[in-house]
């Protein structure tokens, strides 16, 4: 079982960044990939960001690239979601998610983290 912890999250204004981290429980999590997704009221669950199990390959939302960066420190069991350039629309709650054999961003993880809220000010 793989317990998923994050963090950083909380209220920033628009242009500001947060660091979101990742920590998992598991002594093998450098085996697993590990996704970032968010949800906002009343929309559905969707992709933000994913890294593979190495950190060789990432995949991003069109609505963050180039304002998102996701990294692991496979030492730590931590994954990081840098997030600058903030915005109203990526208010949300931001969940991580892992799973050793996942495309990486489709929603099919076995691993969820209980999310932790980003709000955006204008």
């Amino acid at each position: 079982q793989v317990q998923l912890v994050e963090s950083g999250g909380g209220l920033v204004q628009a242009g500001g960044s947060l660091r979101l981290s990742c920590a998992a429980s598991v002594r093998t999590f450098s085996s697993y990939a590990v996704g970032w997704f968010r949800q906002a009221p009343g929309k559905e669950r969707e992709f933000v960001a994913a890294i593979s199990w190495s950190g060789a390959r990432t995949s991003y939302a069109d609505s963050v690239k180039g304002r998102f960066t996701i990294s692991r420190d496979n030492a730590k069991n931590t994954v990081y979601l840098q997030m600058n350039s903030l915005k109203p629309e990526d208010t949300a709650v931001y969940y991580c998610a892992a799973d050793r054999n996942v495309a990486l961003t489709s929603l099919n993880y076995d691993y969820w983290g209980q999310g932790t809220q980003v709000t955006v000010s204008s």
